[in-house]
């Protein structure tokens, strides 16, 4: 296969870099912001450090599966190509729980943050707009939306040095609680921290694009690991510059604009504009890199006959780009049109800690039974890390809330009927992924 014919190899570090941290859209901590401050009360910083570094051990075992298996699909590539097609279907399924509502979740934040600002327009109509015009620049191509990232990234940065500057001019002119406070062991903050293992999917992201990375297996693992450090960093640092600026965790006006509250007291109604306009900025590039990012997964899905072959391993044409699964993201997306922010969030984080918690077992799978690496060091890189991040990710999944668990458990149920039908009650193997060079199918 020419490389015409595939995905287009044009993604270096610093490209995935930029893809994944647009993806976590750094902004984005307070998308949750209101909420995981009254489940921590006030401790949303520690639970932010309790997460990155959860996910720091994950991460790493990402980085280690993009070398061994360099091709899109991700988290279902990994386990599929490790423990076979029936754990890498289900593994694959249950993690396209959260990736379907993720860019529902930013498009229901650009109506909810742009309608605060002009009430007058109903919150549907925004929400629409950004769905549609996302997925016009995801059907263009990424080399487009790399472009566009670099500018979601930028205002962010912007953003962020802004906060911080004025956050730190509002405490040397008001008594300020004790710095260390937030970090605090307290109440809910395990809790508070598995909620916000969604603010991290961006390095999960990332792997999703191996086929168009120019070196995959160097570059993927650098940049998933830039990804999860810069981004987690940056996580931190916005959450207590703002628990020291606000430290009442009960007393937002809307726990679902909580960003709006910290910035009016920091720049009055000018800055909290400018807040908002770069807010709605960053969950459209969010938007759009978690379309991107699930459009691929559904067309590795695809392209292996576990989903349609006929629609999903369709590439469109001219733009080398997965038409048809980008516009069945959008379809799902359409969910936002009629949901509220607090049932799209409980919707997501299960699919991504089960899948997390198998890509740490692929990692031991992998190299130390199927390689046979039984070096001291192949043990503690192979082994002892991806354990102890599959340890600690289970850690987090036992702290979701009731609802999260009865929706994906649902979830897997769907998927796992759809399985017997595939394999015909388990009397077929379901299809497994070749890394064929075969050209995939134009749409017509």
């Amino acid at each position: 296969m020419t490389e015409s014919a595939g995905l287009k190899r044009v993604l270096g570090v610093p490209g995935l870099t930029l893809f994944g941290l647009t993806y976590l859209a750094p902004v984005a901590v307070f998308t949750t912001y209101g909420a995981v401050t009254q489940v921590t009360e006030g401790h949303l910083p520690a639970a932010y450090v309790v997460a990155l570094v959860v996910m720091l051990f994950t991460a790493f075992s990402y980085g280690r599966m993009a070398r061994a298996y360099p091709t899109a699909g991700s988290a279902y590539t990994y386990t599929q190509q490790t423990f076979g097609g029936h754990i890498g279907f289900m593994t694959g399924w249950t993690l396209m729980l959260d990736y379907l509502f993720l860019p529902m979740i930013n498009f229901l934040l650009i109506g909810i943050y742009l309608n605060s600002r002009f009430p007058e327009v109903p919150q549907w109509i925004f929400t629409l707009a950004a769905l549609l015009l996302v997925l016009v620049l995801n059907v263009v191509g990424i080399t487009v939306m790399n472009r566009v990232n670099v500018l979601v990234v930028g205002l962010s940065v912007v953003l962020i040095v802004v906060f911080a500057a004025l956050s730190l001019k509002h405490l040397a002119g008001h008594p300020a609680p004790s710095p260390f406070a937030p970090f605090t062991p307290g109440s809910g903050v395990f809790a508070g921290a598995a909620i916000l293992a969604l603010s991290f999917l961006g390095f999960d992201a990332v792997s999703t694009l191996s086929e168009e990375a120019k070196e995959p297996r160097r570059a993927i693992p650098r940049a998933i690991v830039l990804t999860t450090l810069i981004g987690g960093l940056l996580f931190v640092l916005v959450a207590w510059m703002g628990s020291l600026v606000h430290p009442g965790y009960d007393d937002f006006a809307n726990a679902d604009t909580a960003g709006v509250d910290i910035m009016s007291a920091l720049g009055g109604a000018a800055f909290e504009t400018v807040f908002v306009g770069i807010y709605v900025v960053g969950a459209f590039g969010s938007a759009m890199t978690t379309q991107a990012s699930v459009s691929r997964i559904l067309y590795s899905m695809g392209r292996d006959g576990v989903l349609p072959r006929a629609a999903f391993a369709r590439l469109h044409p001219r733009f080398r780009t997965p038409v048809v699964a980008t516009a069945v993201v959008s379809a799902v997306s359409l969910v936002a049109l009629f949901i509220s922010l607090d049932n799209a969030v409980v919707m997501v984080n299960f699919g991504a800690l089960i899948a997390f918690s198998m890509v740490n077992l692929t990692v031991v799978k992998h190299y130390l039974f199927d390689e046979g690496r039984r070096s001291a060091a192949d043990l503690v890189r192979y082994g002892l890390v991806p354990l102890v991040g599959f340890a600690l990710t289970i850690w987090l999944w036992t702290s979701l809330s009731g609802v999260t668990f009865t929706v994906g458990l649902i979830w897997m149920a769907v998927g796992f009927v759809y399985l017997l039908a595939l394999t015909r009650m388990f009397t077929r193997r379901p299809p497994v992924m070749s890394f064929s060079d075969a050209e995939p199918t134009p749409v017509a």
